[in-house]
């Protein structure tokens, strides 16, 4: 099972080496990485997408406490989230399927960033799953080349009680 795991670390030379260095000498694997600077620029999140089962997922999780720059390591899997993803994928066409592919680009509200006389650009953005899904219909065009950023990925904010006031009612 794929896990998300957040891990806030000091913004210091050497702390994402730190961390790929420690999963790759334990023999994690990495689906993808993303980090860059919070709110607080001495702090940068990392949004680590790996696998394993519950066993591995534990270990992964106490081996990014150890690390010495490790500010809070949150698995995000079981929590209610938000997460998103770039990708830029470069689809040929032809004078027929220009317009089908734009439509495509449209239907999962993305646009097209560039375009030549032989291949068009789109930027999509949103769940991984929604990244999947469009690569696997653009597909049969014929994908020149694509570049993922890595998912990004947020815990959900509590949701706000609203209390009546006991004096209206």
């Amino acid at each position: 099972m794929k896990h998300t795991i957040s891990v806030l670390v000091e913004n210091r030379f050497g702390a994402f080496n730190r961390v790929a260095t420690m999963f790759s000498g334990k023999g994690f694997n990495i689906h993808s990485i993303s980090i860059g600077e919070t709110e607080t620029p001495e702090v940068s999140r990392m949004t680590i997408v790996t696998e394993g089962d519950d066993n591995i997922i534990e270990q992964i999780v106490k081996q990014l406490n150890r690390l010495i720059d490790t500010i809070k390591v949150i698995d995000l899997t079981g929590q209610t989230r938000i997460e998103r993803e770039l990708a830029l994928i470069t689809v040929f066409y032809q004078k027929g399927t220009r317009a089908e592919i734009t439509n495509i680009c449209e239907i999962f509200r993305g646009k097209v960033v560039d375009i030549n006389n032989k291949t068009l650009t789109l930027e999509i953005t949103g769940p991984p799953d929604k990244i999947d899904a469009v690569v696997n219909v653009l597909e049969p065009y014929g994908i020149k080349e694509m570049a993922r950023s890595g998912t990004v990925a947020l815990k959900r904010g509590e949701q706000l009680k609203i209390e009546k006031n006991p004096v209206t009612q």
